[in-house]
């Protein structure tokens, strides 16, 4: 508890020495408490602009403040220019640790000093974020590689900063009426458990696997190797990476990359991601993002920093797809519908009021380029409308919210002129007819194969076993019991049958690629 007040007085402390409370109160007529906080406290310094001393007190804040910067450094339509610019030195100037204490945890995680383990290593880090700070280095094969090395004492300040969150989150859940919709508790558990995952490095190289092995065959996106002999809990080795940072538009542009294509493509990426894998990059601000210049990858995006990624349940990419595409096509009654069907609205809300109220809220963005909407005003309204109709927050998509947000701010700085809605419709059209008719059954048999090459044969058995269970019990009448098994009988016999039917049907839909699954229901 005292640690807990402790780091409340230094937010205290830190919002009083930059003046958060001046910005705060900026936009109302009640000057004259700047000026009584000014002349209490000497050390009070306001010289500096209000985007300057909002970067720096979320940088003396530490990693939970500074991802909440990340995040705002992306909304230029919801935050004023000159703030938008200065946190946007979040992403990449965070001030580093110590090189001392990286080549220390390098040897202590590895076994070995970095002077032993690579040919070459630089002390002076290449960048420094909220949670780690990377180093170049070669590889005494000659790989050019990156390391990351994670800050000291992370754990301790993340749970400092989420005991903080998690009592306002307690107190607003039993004083703020909205609570219930919006479940303030479960939204800080799901950043808590994020926030955690990120601190062992092991799970982000185990991340950057799975999503380099989702993306292998694409054209759109490159994700550096892993070199595992070289990955611990606080230090990763990776390969090295080159492009240029997507927020250096002048520089895409000089290099002749099609800011255009760059746009639509992000947006594709970002829906491949969700409904293709259920398994999505949840961290894209500009500053973990790089595009390729090499001539054999030219225009591919390059993603970086693994440590928060997202996961999809089936229902969940299934009910998503159903709204995206209602919404696309301005099926407002349809989008009123999955939200009754899904239990986020209550059942008795009236399916044409709410529809009414989702159609008052987008139809004006539609056929409009990202540079004419004001999103500022549209989630405005939509938190209104939800309010209204008492539609709940599902904590389990606040990353899926936060990443939608981050892609539509890079679509902003890349195209202004794109039209997202456009973009994303052919390819959820795509998607669902990959997963509904003949096509998604074949691929679901297909996936199945040699489950049903295992339960098909035991079917008979199984069966056998469950009618001597129930003829063991002692009340059980004997004539009926004779029945029962020459019932059985029989039912093994069409069992029989059925297995070899069912197995010629699969044997059709599925590739050949499963045939050594199935060869040995054949008879020999």
């Amino acid at each position: 508890m005292i640690l807990k007040l402790l780091r409340f007085m230094k937010i205290i402390r830190v919002a009083i020495k930059y003046g958060l409370d001046e910005i705060a109160i900026s936009g109302f007529k009640v000057p004259r408490t700047a000026r009584f906080i000014d002349t209490v406290i000497f050390w009070r310094d306001l010289s500096s602009p209000r985007g300057v001393r909002l970067r720096l007190a979320l940088e003396d804040l530490g990693p939970i403040f500074i991802k909440f910067g990340q995040v705002l450094s992306t909304r230029s339509d919801l935050i004023p220019p000159d703030i938008a610019v200065e946190l946007a030195r979040l992403q990449d100037r965070v001030p580093p640790f110590d090189s001392d204490i990286a080549i220390a945890q390098i040897h202590k995680s590895l076994g070995a000093h970095p002077d032993q383990l690579f040919a070459s290593f630089e002390r002076t880090p290449v960048a420094s974020a909220s949670i780690a700070q990377v180093h170049f280095a070669t590889l005494k094969d000659g790989k050019q590689v990156a390391v990351k090395v994670l800050r000291p004492g992370m754990k301790k300040t993340i749970d400092e900063d989420v005991a903080l969150m998690q009592i306002a989150a307690d107190l607003a859940s039993r004083l703020w009426a909205d609570s219930k919709r919006l479940k303030p508790k479960e939204v800080v558990a799901e950043f808590d458990k994020y926030l955690h995952d990120e601190l062992d490095l092991m799970r982000e190289a185990a991340n950057a696997s799975q999503l380099r092995r989702n993306f292998a065959d694409s054209n759109l996106l490159l994700v550096p190797e892993m070199h595992w002999d070289y990955c611990s809990s606080n230090v990763i080795v990776m390969e090295r990476m080159h492009g240029i940072p997507v927020s250096q538009i002048d520089r895409l542009a000089a290099a002749g990359v099609d800011l255009k294509k760059l746009s639509s493509d992000g947006v594709e990426i970002f829906f491949t991601q969700v409904f293709r894998d259920g398994f999505f990059h949840a961290d894209m601000h500009p500053g973990n993002i790089l595009v390729s210049i090499e001539p054999e990858t030219f225009g591919r995006y390059i993603a970086l920093d693994f440590g928060i990624v997202g996961t999809l349940t089936d229902y969940d990419k299934d009910y998503l797809s159903q709204n995206f595409l209602a919404f696309f096509r301005r099926d407002y009654k349809r989008v009123a519908e999955a939200h009754i069907e899904s239990g986020w609205a209550p059942k008795e809300t009236r399916v044409d009021e709410l529809e009414s109220a989702v159609r008052a809220c987008c139809e004006p963005i539609f056929d409009r380029p990202l540079k004419d909407i004001s999103f500022g005003q549209i989630l405005l309204r939509l938190f209104q409308t939800s309010r209204r109709f008492n539609v709940e927050v599902q904590p389990q998509l606040v990353l899926l919210q936060k990443t939608l947000l981050n892609i539509e701010g890079l679509g902003r700085q890349l195209d202004p002129d794109l039209d997202l809605w456009k973009t994303a419709k052919p390819y959820l059209e795509n998607w669902m007819a990959e997963q509904v008719g003949w096509q998604g059954l074949y691929q679901k048999l297909k996936a199945e194969a040699p489950r049903y090459a295992q339960i098909f044969p035991q079917l008979p058995r199984l069966l056998h076993r469950a009618l001597e269970q129930q003829g063991e019990r002692p009340n059980d009448n004997t004539e009926l019991l004779k029945v029962l098994i020459h019932e059985q009988q029989k039912t093994n016999r069409f069992l029989s049958g059925a297995t070899w039917t069912i197995t010629l049907v699969v044997l059709a839909l599925v590739s050949y690629e499963f045939w050594p699954h199935l060869t040995h229901l054949l008879p020999r």
